[in-house]
This record gives structure tokens, C-alpha cells and sequence, in this order.
């Protein structure tokens, strides 16, 4: 017999991940349902009873260790995504096998960041807004004066965190010569040193960092990391892009360095207002780049981790090793 699994996940969401050769693969090896309210009906609970797998998403429910009882025959847990340990009670990982999704985003995000740093150092929203005034007064400034230091090249960029995002970005930035230093104190220095960048203390890190690109996890320990204190210790006119998690910065001290002129941002996330509402001063104050969590939105993302998480619940059915299994050791560090 077919292992049985379910899907927690509405309609659309679920064909986002799950194109038709997708789905045609999951019901070949699997006879599976989906549920797509947060909170099961009592019939859904009854198919979760006889689960041997779950499929999850970030629109799913979050589960305590209760759930070995509503599910008793559950063996599998496989999240289209990267993000687990708020998702499901310590206690689950040493009962259940959960997996995650998270290799395809890396790219997608160091990509986001490269654009980022680029938009920062060619200064275009300035340029942009230069030629939105009836005048061609910045083409007579750039002809006499030549620009300013619009390049990556030579700069210091400052990466704190080296995990899969932090090297995509290290290696996507090397072409660009950029000058890299990092913090992470989960990586050796000779990791780092093979990617291109210099391991330095976050004081010394913040201090020389015209650019400083936030790719940690969120953990008690980085969260509001960089509070107004340390904001401080960045140079005058440097630019902070977060592409990690929103709760690394403290939003409202960041919104005052930038309303105020001396430091720029980008941010892809952010936290504790997420979405960022329409009247916050960031989403119009000129020196801010805002994209609303875009990093690893693209449909070519969630085709590939519903490809994992397929790959997944072959292999453990199989009785194969998963390398892509979070363990109870692994929470710690993780978001």
C-alpha cells in the first residue's frame, strides 16, 4: 500500500508548489489529501488519524506535541519551506522525522541583496529623483564634476551571518570587488577566508562597513541586534540591507537614522510590522528601498522545494538517509 499523505494547504497555495507534473509525481508513490483550513473539520482530524506524512507550508497550522496523538501513525514531516522550529513543539523533532526545504532560496535572496548593494552604490534612486525635477541641472553637475563613488568596487561590505545566504552572497559579490568582511561566530575564519572574506569582530565590522547586509538567523541572541546603540557605531551615510529577518533591527531606531539623513537602508523584511503599513514613513522617506518580502518569492523557488520535499518522502519511504532532516541539536541556531 501507498504511505498516505496530507497536505495542509489552501488551493492556491498549494498549486503554487504543486504544478500538475508535480502533483501527477506525489500521486504516483502516495495517496494523499489535502486540508486546507487552518483548524480541521472533525473528518479532517480522522484523515490526519491515519497520516503516515504531512506535507506542510508556511500557511499551516503550528503544532504542539499533541500531535503524535492526533496522528499516531505519523512518521514524516516535510515543509515546503526553510523555517520549522516556530512551526512545531521542541518535543516533535525527537518524535517525528521533520525535514525542511531550504537550499533554493539562497540564491534568490543573495541575488535580491546584490541588487540592493548596487542600487545603494550607483546612488540611482538619487539620479532618479534628480530627473524627475523640470531641470537638467545634473547633467551639467556630473559633465563638470564627474559622480561620486558609484561603484562597488574597492568598497567595504559588511556581512553579518555566512549561513546558505551569506555565502550565495559572498560569492555572487566576488566579481564586483568589493572588499568583504564578515561575522558569524558559528564559522571558522578559514571558511570564511575561502569565500573570499575577512572574519572580523561586529564592533570593528560595523565601524569600517560602508554597506551592511544582514543574513543571520533570528535567535534570542541576534534578535534586536542592531539597536539604536550599534546603528550608531556605522559610519555617516552607510546603508543597512536586510534581507535576513525583519527582528535583527530595531525598526523604529533605523526609521530615525534614516529620517534623519545619516544612514540609507533596503529591506526586504521586516519587524514587528510585517506587512509594513501603508502609512509608516520608511514606505515614502527618500534614503529607504523597501520590496515587500520578495527575496525568494519567484515560482521557480517553490517549484524546486516542492521537488525537495518530494525527493523527501520518496527517499523515507525507502528507508534512505535524509540529509535535509532537522534535528533537536540543530534548533538552537536556527529562526
Amino acid at each position: 500500500m501507498r504511505p498516505r499523505v496530507v497536505v495542509l494547504a489552501p488551493a492556491a497555495l498549494f498549486r503554487s508548489f504543486f504544478d500538475p507534473p508535480r502533483k501527477r509525481r506525489l500521486s504516483r508513490g502516495f495517496r494523499w489529501q489535502r486540508i486546507a483550513r487552518s483548524a480541521p473539520s472533525a473528518g479532517e482530524r480522522a484523515v490526519l488519524r491515519n497520516a503516515d506524512a504531512l506535507v506542510t507550508t508556511w500557511d499551516s497550522p503550528r503544532f504542539g506535541e499533541e500531535l503524535v496523538d492526533v496522528a499516531p501513525r505519523l512518521r514524516l514531516i516535510a515543509h515546503c519551506g526553510g523555517e520549522v522550529k516556530g512551526r512545531f513543539a521542541r518535543g516533535l523533532f525527537s518524535r517525528v522525522t521533520i525535514a525542511n526545504a531550504p537550499g533554493p532560496m539562497a540564491f534568490y535572496v543573495a541575488e535580491l541583496a546584490v541588487a540592493f548593494l548596487l542600487q545603494a552604490a550607483r546612488r540611482l534612486d538619487e539620479h532618479r529623483e534628480a530627473l524627475r525635477r523640470p531641470s537638467n541641472r545634473i547633467y551639467e553637475l556630473i559633465h563638470t564634476h564627474g559622480g561620486a563613488l558609484e561603484t562597488l568596487r574597492g568598497r567595504t561590505v559588511g556581512l553579518v551571518g555566512l549561513g546558505r545566504i551569506g555565502r550565495e552572497l559572498a560569492r555572487l559579490l566576488r566579481p564586483f570587488g568589493a572588499r568583504l568582511l564578515v561575522h558569524d561566530p558559528y564559522v571558522p575564519r578559514a571558511a570564511a577566508a575561502r569565500l573570499g572574506a575577512q572574519p572580523v569582530p561586529l564592533g570593528h565590522l560595523l565601524g569600517r562597513s560602508e554597506f551592511l547586509v544582514l543574513a543571520a538567523a533570528l535567535t534570542p541572541e541576534t534578535r534586536g541586534l542592531f539597536d539604536a546603540r550599534r546603528l550608531s557605531m556605522l559610519r555617516d551615510g552607510a546603508t543597512v540591507v536586510n534581507v535576513g529577518r525583519g527582528g535583527l533591527v530595531d525598526l523604529e531606531a533605523l526609521t530615525s537614522e534614516v529620517r534623519h539623513g545619516r544612514l540609507r537602508c533596503a529591506l526586504d523584511v521586516t519587524d514587528p510590522l510585517e506587512p509594513l503599513p501603508p502609512r509608516h514613513p520608511l514606505r515614502r522617506m527618500r534614503g529607504a528601498a523597501l520590496t515587500p518580502h520578495v527575496g525568494a518569492a519567484s515560482r521557480v523557488v517553490r517549484l524546486a522545494m516542492a521537488d525537495i520535499v518530494l525527493d523527501t518522502l520518496e527517499r523515507f519511504f525507502r528507508g534512505e538517509r535524509l540529509g535535509n532532516r532537522v534535528t533537536t541539536a540543530m534548533l538552537d541556531r536556527m529562526t
